[in-house]
């Protein structure tokens, strides 16, 4: 790693190890030392490499005790904010419910959309900090949103706004997403062209007018939208300049991430049922596949992502919790790791790879977030283990010593 030594320091680690995540690797730095500057990361080396007077020049010294410092995590796909519960949708699942069935019942996304839409933006709110501070104690620290529970422009206008108010009132760094066409309204049970044209002419400028979405997704499958549907609000996010993101290929091949692709899509996520060519357009057009062991293990499914297909194409992995109120109520990253590394037969390194750089490629921050390099974003986690690889072997222990974000210390364990 290149390093330079800053003029002044605000925060120096000593006594630590580092997983940079630089170069596609854990590109480990043991007995090292980390510099921060304001909000960024200014100087990573071995502590032996230290400049004589570099201590003097620095406003904090923290002894991390022989402990490791990563990157913040990166949660890139989550619906964190919704109203009331689906408990019930979980007995129905042990009981033999597919995923299809409860939905056709008229529960699944649809009870979420009908609670949501009559809680207010203070309980919304409420709720929703609950989980994005469990989140932070875990070591996340940014964190992508989507909206998609409200189905009408009031309410999804409702969710995005929480959405905002809880990237003001934390200080992870939140990205919104807005997910209209996440399920077809029980008011437009009889007309699906007519509610895409809804968020397509309606919904869209309206979120793009107020600011308050960055990206546009889409459920594309055989129980949400189909692929010219899919295009059409593709389309549309193309001309008013939103990113590009799709639920593609979950529960059957829709080749949505073939169509994904052609326009450039900064992630393609879920993934269980992509075809060889969809992977090689994706690799071609550089899209991230982001995978969910979270929904794959509560819905009990089978097939599983093509890991193999995407390491043979480099194709950049990221894992993300997918928290939702339906199929993945997973508050834990590093459950999400030893998930990954189970269940999808992703390596260690690859699956910290995924939590960290690809999950910042996924929102296209890898520039600013994601690994620890020089003028990146001092987002980092001082954590009490004995190697990288225990975040995933340790499932949902709390291992967490500190956190900062952009230079400031947000949870410290005494």
């Amino acid at each position: 790693m290149v390093t330079k030594v800053p003029d002044k320091i605000d925060t120096l680690f000593i006594n630590c190890n580092i997983a940079t995540m630089a170069d596609n690797a854990l590109s480990i730095i043991e007995k090292a030392a980390l510099a921060v500057k304001g909000k960024t990361i200014s100087w990573a080396g071995k502590e032996k490499d230290l400049p004589g007077n570099f201590k003097t020049r620095c406003q904090k010294i923290i002894d991390c005790d022989n402990g490791w410092i990563l990157p913040g995590f990166v949660d890139c796909h989550t619906h964190l904010v919704w109203g009331g519960s689906r408990s019930n949708e979980f007995e129905m699942r042990l009981n033999g419910a597919s995923y299809e069935k409860i939905s056709k019942k008229g529960g699944g996304i649809l009870s979420t959309v009908k609670a949501t839409r009559n809680a207010s933006k203070n309980e919304l709110f409420a709720q929703a900090s609950k989980r994005v501070t469990a989140l932070l104690n875990q070591g996340v620290t940014t964190l992508e949103i989507k909206s998609g529970y409200g189905l009408d422009l009031e309410t999804e206008l409702k969710i995005l706004a929480v959405i905002k108010n809880l990237d003001e009132n934390f200080p992870l760094d939140i990205k919104a997403t807005f997910l209209g066409a996440h399920a077809l309204p029980p008011e437009y049970q009889n007309d699906q062209d007519g509610y895409i044209d809804l968020v397509t002419e309606t919904m869209m400028p309206k979120v793009k007018s107020q600011g308050i979405a960055t990206a546009v997704d889409v459920f594309c499958e055989h129980i949400a939208f189909t692929l010219p549907q899919t295009r059409k609000v593709f389309e549309k996010a193309r001309d008013l300049r939103f990113n590009i993101k799709l639920h593609a290929e979950q529960l059957s091949d829709s080749n949505g991430a073939f169509l994904a692709s052609e326009f450039n899509a900064m992630s393609c996520d879920h993934l269980e049922y992509l075809s060889l060519s969809g992977a090689e357009k994706m690799a071609r057009h550089g899209v991230t596949a982001v995978l969910l062991p979270g929904a794959f293990y509560f819905l009990k499914e089978t097939q599983k992502p093509p890991v193999e297909t995407f390491r043979n194409l480099k194709i950049p992995m990221a894992v993300s919790t997918d928290l939702n109120p339906g199929s993945s109520p997973v508050h834990s990253m590093t459950l999400i790791l030893n998930m990954a590394c189970i269940l999808f037969g992703m390596t260690c390194e690859e699956a910290l790879l995924g939590a960290t750089i690809n999950g910042a490629r996924a929102l296209g921050l890898d520039q600013s977030k994601g690994s620890i390099e020089t003028g990146k974003d001092a987002d980092l986690v001082v954590w009490d283990i004995d190697k990288p690889s225990d975040l995933c072997y340790f499932a949902g222990l709390t291992l967490v010593d500190m956190v900062m974000i952009k230079g400031g210390i947000n949870k410290k364990n005494p």
